[in-house]
């Protein structure tokens, strides 16, 4: 019986640090997909524009903006658009494909349009490389 809440203190341990992890790249991973959208819907991205669509002020995106920056995510001069570096494209490209499959295998489940964009949002940042390659596989046997 001891070595089985061993067993089980281990994995759950594993687990907080994971999601600790997790929520570490979260706002960056957040950041990046939206400075690609404000690209490649407008042709640039600025603060102010990142600023509004995230409900924040500018001062709060002045430091995100400057750790994505020491991060090698992004770059800027002052008063100038923000550009994703190759890396910052490779995250937001990635963070792209983990929504899209999350959100997908949520409808898929029946749940509905705007409860699956906003859930998705959130599990995107937080599920497994097994758990999407399991989803992907799912939606691919039961939407074709």
């Amino acid at each position: 019986m001891a070595q089985h809440a061993k067993k089980q203190g281990a994995i759950r341990s594993a687990a907080f640090r994971r999601i600790r992890a997790d929520h570490s790249s979260e706002l960056a991973e957040d950041y990046v997909e939206l400075i690609a959208d404000l690209i490649d819907e407008k042709g640039e991205a600025r603060g102010s524009d990142v600023a509004m669509r995230l409900g924040v002020a500018n001062a709060t995106v002045v430091k995100a903006l400057k750790r994505l920056q020491d991060a090698g995510l992004v770059t800027q001069e002052p008063y100038r658009s923000i550009f994703l570096t190759g890396e910052g494209w490779k995250m937001a490209e990635d963070g792209r494909r983990k929504h899209k499959i999350v959100e997908a295998f949520l409808l898929a489940l029946g749940v509905s349009e705007e409860t699956a964009r906003i859930d998705s949002e959130g599990i995107e940042h937080h599920v497994s490389g097994e758990t999407l390659k399991a989803m992907a596989r799912f939606l691919a046997r039961t939407v074709l």
